[in-house]
């Protein structure tokens, strides 16, 4: 293939390319205990789902989506405890980035990337449509589900 040709694929391609999706919250909870619900696959099961992780620069994993079946996953980003990546599926990456904050604090921000308008999931369903129904997903997970559970483990300690 040609330079030329290569290069209008590139820029044919990005074009395709959808949004990530980006939640950000604030956690009442040093970074430490944050990182522990976001790197353990105990952790991840309690507040996004069952899962077989292990935090393992390279480690393939599963997340249990209920109907959805089995996603394969694998360890592409392990930087404790600021930042860990994986690769979801076949065309998805996910990131959580953790940033200490004073009083304690913790910034927790989800990145999931990989969106093209011209590709569909497995199960038929394209991604423009999936990336909407997941930016709610995100929305209520990181911003009620993991809250939830990082209020709850405070609470077993206090």
């Amino acid at each position: 293939m040609d330079l030329t040709r290569e290069v209008f694929n590139l820029v044919k391609n990005h074009s395709n390319a959808l949004p990530d999706i980006r939640k950000t919250v604030v956690l009442n909870a040093p970074i430490e205990k944050v990182w522990k619900a976001v790197s353990t696959s105990e952790g991840i099961a309690a507040w996004f789902m069952p899962n077989t992780f292990e935090p393992v620069l390279g480690h393939p994993f599963i997340l249990h989506a209920g109907p959805y079946g089995d996603s394969p996953c694998k360890v592409t980003e392990l930087d404790p405890p600021k930042r860990l990546g994986f690769d979801w599926d076949k065309d998805w990456h996910a990131v959580f980035e953790l940033r200490a904050l004073e009083d304690g604090k913790t910034e927790f921000t989800v990145i999931h990337s990989g969106w093209d308008a011209t590709k569909a999931t497995k199960f038929g369903q394209p991604h423009p449509a999936v990336r909407q129904i997941m930016d709610n997903g995100w929305e209520k997970i990181v911003k009620e589900m993991l809250v939830a559970y990082i209020d709850s483990q405070t609470e077993h300690e206090a």
